[in-house]
């Protein structure tokens, strides 16, 4: 029961589209860190996903065509929710606003007292 649920959710939610654009945004995030300008190497061969597939017969060519991606996705990876309800945040930022402004107007030593 919870091996099959774990398999079905991995189906359902793991799918290659998926790590694809987490690689996609990775690597791209990455390149903008490099100090240097890569090169294409003399003699290199540019490999397509059509003829990496076009060779391979039976399981192994459905699941490569399964993974294929077209494109990048638009949208970010992965989208963390808040830690924080809306009301609360709000709260916590009012909070630090006040606390700054008591240290602007009155000095440090005064609201440690």
């Amino acid at each position: 029961m919870i091996g099959s649920g774990g398999t079905n959710y991995i189906l359902e939610n793991l799918k290659m589209k998926y790590v694809y654009d987490y690689m996609f945004h990775l690597l791209n995030e990455y390149a903008k860190l490099l100090t240097f300008q890569p090169t294409i190497p003399r003699g290199a061969i540019e490999v397509c996903s059509e003829s990496m597939a076009c060779s391979v017969e039976g399981l192994q060519k459905s699941f490569m065509v399964e993974s294929m991606v077209n494109s990048p996705s638009n949208t970010p990876p992965c989208a963390m929710p808040s830690p924080y309800k809306p009301e609360t945040l709000k709260e916590i930022l009012q909070e630090k606003e006040n606390l700054t402004q008591q240290v602007k107007t009155k000095g440090v030593t005064n609201i440690l007292v």
